[in-house]
């Protein structure tokens, strides 16, 4: 951070009064009482309204807790949360039609001197509190607040509202730019206010974690904000959004009528699926090690009724519907960044039990119902996500209708919210230069999105910048058999950790494992394997089967 940015913050905290009652463990109350009050425009990146602060408290350390039940195995864990200074706050937009970014930063009175900023989901809409574990980490870690960072969320600039559909924000286009990108930025600018004011002195480094449409918004941020964050973690991360979307329709065009393929199906495919690719690696374990290679080894024709339809059997429309998942989507426009294609998706992982609404097929794209006009409850989350965001996103029209829809017909709209949307471009040297690090992971038994868009970002990194450069500071990882939430096999490590160590000690990533872990305490480690950098894949060579030193990265 240069002189005149720390000047401009120091000015900003004067202003308010609040730089003279620091954030500190023997002045707790009073430093966080004095975080009240407003943040100027100019303090922050973008054009905004200002920031008001809305409430603060103490809040008194607190043990963990787990519940019964959540939408994902981690999010059944309450993380323990040291004694902090939670401040809630809104930044104004400059349309007044447009709604309000909301924000939480959570300061500890213990400061490790960094933050992490955490990404959100699907269409947020949510505040996102920052309490919660990062994306992929083990269960028995503590939270990134109870190690010391401060913690920083947001609703990306609009609130989800009952009875109406997730996407319809997208009608207001500041609103629309706020959950593009714009958002991160202004929030993230007013954390560092507020850690200027609560710590006297900004903070020493800068992270960001996100998890699918969180994912997607760190690796935003280190392109369109490359100075702005030293370290980013990014899991699954939905980077060709357009793509992703239209992809949405498509696949679930053709499940409707005769293509629906009912649970008990999908599970005849998963069983097929492993009996073809699972022992490949040289260990039959319920896990696709190599999905790539099993494209070639698996025929979904083989499946295919020979007479009448019965339930061992999947018949035409459904044969042609499984093979359109698994085929490129043709796009005939020009996306941001020249793309034109998006990835197919599989095989494996199709009948991964649910967690809450996620896993496998059946979450994501069959649903427990065929895919109806409009969506009814039990259709699959693509499904209601794609033809929302066609809707509100690309023919901005609540009402227009799916089965008639044409890209070709909407080419200017698709081209504007690809350029706003779609985090594609691969030019990351500017994110490089400044020493920024980045970690993808992505899940290859994810049907929320095709894991190969972000693998296919990742090589065009690669060609723009060259393998050594991009090895430099960017890391690509996969977890086989493992779906969009991180169930189905190992997927969880340090990688905050890592990135850490990386960004401030030098120490390149090597040597991780990645962990499957039971969901509640003592969260035992069921197995182990070898986190993989792509294109390798672990391949099992003997001993114990639920140890990764019994596996090795190989193609």
């Amino acid at each position: 951070m240069n002189k005149t940015t720390l000047l401009a913050l120091a000015t900003a905290a004067a202003a308010t009064g609040c730089s003279q009652a620091p954030l500190r463990p023997d002045n707790a109350a009073a430093g966080c009482a004095a975080l009240t009050g407003t943040i100027a425009a100019n303090a922050i990146g973008l054009p905004t309204g200002g920031a008001t602060i809305t409430a603060v408290k103490l809040v008194a350390s607190a043990p963990m807790a787990v519940a019964e039940r959540g939408p994902t195995p981690a999010a059944t864990i309450t993380p323990a949360v040291p004694e902090y200074c939670q401040v809630l706050g809104r930044i104004a937009p400059v349309d007044p039609a447009a709604p309000a970014i909301q924000f939480q930063v959570n300061l500890p009175t213990q400061w490790n001197g960094r933050s992490v900023q955490y990404g959100g989901g699907g269409f947020n809409g949510v505040l996102i509190t920052g309490l919660a574990l990062v994306p992929a980490a083990r269960f028995d870690q503590p939270a990134p607040l109870a190690q010391g960072f401060v913690t920083v969320g947001t609703d990306s600039g609009h609130q989800n509202v009952q009875g109406q559909p997730p996407q319809a924000f997208a009608l207001n286009d500041e609103a629309l730019v706020n959950f593009a990108h714009a958002s991160y930025k202004k929030v993230r600018d007013v954390s560092v206010v507020l850690m200027q004011r609560a710590y006297g002195r900004a903070p020493d480094k800068l992270y960001f974690v996100g998890s699918s449409e969180g994912g997607r918004e760190g690796v935003t941020m280190a392109q369109r904000y490359p100075a702005d964050f030293d370290g980013i973690f990014s899991r699954v991360p939905v980077l060709h959004w357009t793509g992703l979307q239209h992809a949405g329709l498509r696949d679930g065009l053709a499940l409707m009528g005769s293509g629906w393929i009912p649970p008990a199906k999908v599970q005849l495919v998963h069983r097929a699926v492993l009996a073809a690719c699972d022992a490949a690696d040289g260990l039959a374990d319920q896990v696709v090690s190599d999905p790539v290679g099993c494209r070639q080894r698996f025929d979904i024709a083989r499946l295919q009724c020979t007479g009448a339809d019965s339930p061992e059997c999947l018949t035409a429309p459904q044969v042609n519907a499984v093979r359109t998942l698994h085929s490129p989507l043709q796009l005939d426009v020009g996306l941001a960044n020249g793309l034109r294609e998006y990835p197919g998706r599989g095989p494996s992982a199709e009948g991964l039990p649910s967690f809450g609404p996620t896993g496998g097929w059946q979450a994501w794209w069959t649903g427990t119902v065929a895919p109806a006009l409009p969506a009814v409850p039990g259709n699959g989350i693509a499904w209601l996500y794609g033809g929302g965001a066609i809707q509100y996103f690309y023919a901005k029209n609540p009402n227009a209708d799916l089965k008639t829809y044409r890209p070709q017909d909407h080419l200017p709209r698709i081209r504007e919210v690809s350029a706003l949307m779609d985090s594609t471009n691969p030019d990351l040297s500017a994110f490089a230069a400044r020493g920024g690090k980045l970690i993808l992971l992505e899940n290859l038994g994810d049907y929320a999105q095709s894991p190969y868009a972000g693998i296919q970002y990742f090589e065009s990194v690669q060609r723009r910048l060259g393998a050594e450069r991009t090895a430099s500071f960017a890391r690509l990882y996969t977890a086989p058999g493992v779906d969009h939430v991180g169930t189905g096999g190992p997927a969880n490590a340090d990688f905050l950790g890592t990135l850490v160590n990386w960004v401030e000690k030098h120490q390149a990533p090597a040597g991780l494992q990645l962990a499957e872990q039971a969901a509640r305490p003592p969260f035992a480690v069921q197995r182990t394997r070898p986190l993989c950098e792509w294109p390798l894949w672990p391949r099992y060579k003997g001993g114990d089967a639920a140890a990764a030193s019994s596996f090795e990265c190989s193609r």
